[in-house]
């Protein structure tokens, strides 16, 4: 994915300047997490070209696979019409779960 150099669409953040990213795997198509991003995560996601989120727990940003490796590659981003969420289509490399599922959604209720 090349760097955006466009600006960027007026997006609507909620209360704590955050919001929702669904990340789908490329490919398949799989839903692989969902995570939030901020204005400054979303910049630099479209200046790398991987993805990078806020986390709520630890109050900082964080680069997916910036320890484990399991990167997520940018092909890309789109918004929805209400203009407060994303869907985040990547190329996985590995697991996107930190409990080595290939996708936090592995846990079937109905």
């Amino acid at each position: 994915m090349k760097e955006i150099k466009k600006r960027l669409p007026v997006l609507k953040y909620n209360e704590k300047g955050l919001i929702p990213a669904i990340v789908q795997e490329y490919k398949t198509n799989q839903v692989l997490m969902l995570a939030y991003m901020n204005k400054e995560s979303l910049k630099i996601t479209l200046k790398e070209g991987r993805t990078c989120f806020f986390s709520r727990s630890r109050q900082k940003l964080w680069r997916k696979g910036e320890t484990s490796g399991h990167i997520q590659k940018v092909r890309h981003i789109f918004y929805d019409c209400d203009k407060d969420t994303l869907l985040v289509l990547v190329d996985q490399t590995g697991p996107a779960c930190h409990t080595g599922a290939k996708s936090c959604f592995f846990r079937k209720m109905v």
